[in-house]
């Protein structure tokens, strides 16, 4: 069975914002969209919303998914929503060492984990059409 993890692409603005991984060790310092694993019986977009307040501070809405199901290792995948927030003041980094707000032309300047980036163009390509 797969295995799930949800992400949210979170715009504000005009900007996105990144996440920076403090654990596993493999993956630390690395960048990402904020967001966890599936819980047996929860919808994706309920864990999305979960997630984003366990890690966050912050309740999200989730819009357009962004394409469709990314591969990661160990057969998970990775399933993406832009969202927007709309309860709960600057989102707090309580499970990352940091988190960065990214104008559209500093999107690839931080180093995105390797299953992330191409994300972060799909992001790009949609914020784009508007």
């Amino acid at each position: 069975m797969t295995q799930v993890v949800v992400g949210a692409a979170i715009i504000a603005d005009g900007r996105l914002l990144s996440a920076q991984r403090a654990e596993p060790p493999e993956l630390r310092g690395g960048w990402e969209f904020p967001g966890g694993k599936v819980d047996p019986g929860e919808s994706d977009l309920d864990a999305l919303i979960r997630e984003c307040e366990e890690e966050l501070g912050v309740t999200v809405e989730p819009g357009k998914k962004v394409g469709g199901d990314w591969p990661l290792s160990n057969g998970y995948v990775l399933r993406i929503w832009l969202s927007t927030i709309v309860c709960g003041r600057t989102p707090e980094a309580r499970e990352h060492l940091a988190l960065r707000w990214l104008e559209p032309f500093e999107f690839e300047s931080v180093p995105w984990l390797p299953a992330d980036l191409p994300i972060v163009r799909e992001v790009q390509d949609l914020l784009k059409e508007g």
